[in-house]
């Protein structure tokens, strides 16, 4: 299953403490909340690690509806003991404050109304693979955005694919993510994690892409190289790079978990591998 459609209304959110959630995506760039499927999963879209999740408000009215918030499904159905209810765990990795949604009027053809799920019936539908490309395209210019930040634009490595967007912060360029993984591996570049050995199948995408050099601090003429400027990173290891500005290398990241741990992931670095953390480290020395 490509994607899905959450729906909710505000009385689901305020007993999340939506605000509470906002502001950990915000700070942490994820928040794994549980989402009942209120029907056996084999009734329903097939479910798996990896399925993209859009959640939407479905208020009674136009000014309480409209689409809030982005994740990925972050595990398989599971029953949950005692209740007969069946379950998955969403991880949200973006969402609008409750008031900022884009309303349907905006939404128009990227999510028509018929495609919303039905009042009464069940909060989770497929959402037609046709829409998801302009749903994401709507996403990336009315969701949440970081001003000023260089990021590729989808679709494209030519020389001029680096510019000012505004962009939500999980917005990647699927073709140089493909390229990325099938270079670097699906492991993390610092600790050695495997998501498709933990849990198999489309577990990878749960991996963050890691520009080696933050895009804000390249020119809008420089081109992409997806194996050179791009390293795959788990959540974890993601977040503490961020942590500190600059960014913290993969070299420092591992030296970080080898005080830490006595056991690490050993690997072959290619002479492609430490030009690039040469060039990146110089580029944040302003060098």
């Amino acid at each position: 299953m490509a994607a899905v459609i959450l729906g909710c209304d505000t009385n689901k959110l305020l007993r999340w403490d939506y605000r509470a959630v906002v502001e950990h995506v915000a700070e942490s760039g994820r928040a794994v909340e549980r989402w009942c499927l209120e029907q056996h999963p084999d009734a329903g879209p097939g479910l798996s690690p990896g399925t993209e999740a859009w959640l939407l408000l479905c208020g009674s009215n136009e000014a309480g509806s409209g689409l809030i918030g982005h994740g990925v499904v972050a595990s398989e159905p599971y029953q949950l003991a005692g209740t007969g209810e069946w379950f998955v765990a969403v991880a949200f990795d973006a969402l609008l404050a409750l008031g900022e949604q884009i309303r349907p009027g905006i939404l128009g053809d990227a999510l028509p109304r018929d495609h919303w799920p039905k009042a009464g019936g069940p909060s989770l539908v497929a959402l037609p693979p046709s829409y998801e490309p302009p749903l994401r395209r709507l996403w990336r210019a009315c969701g949440p955005t970081t001003a000023g930040c260089a990021e590729v634009v989808g679709g494209s490595l030519q020389p001029d694919a680096v510019s000012t967007v505004q962009v939500s912060r999980y917005e990647r360029d699927p073709d140089a993510r493909r390229v990325c993984l099938a270079f670097h591996g699906t492991s993390c570049a610092a600790c050695g994690f495997s998501f498709e050995s933990a849990y198999g199948g489309n577990a990878p995408e749960a991996l963050a892409v890691h520009h080696v050099v933050p895009p804000d601090m390249l020119d809008s003429g420089y081109q992409l190289d997806p194996i050179a400027d791009l390293i795959p990173l788990c959540p974890n290891c993601h977040v503490v790079a961020h942590s500190v500005n600059p960014p913290r290398t993969v070299s420092e990241l591992r030296n970080m978990g080898s005080a830490s741990s006595p056991v690490m992931r050993g690997e072959v670095v290619t002479a492609l591998a430490l030009k690039a953390q040469e060039d990146a480290r110089r580029i944040m020395d302003g060098g």
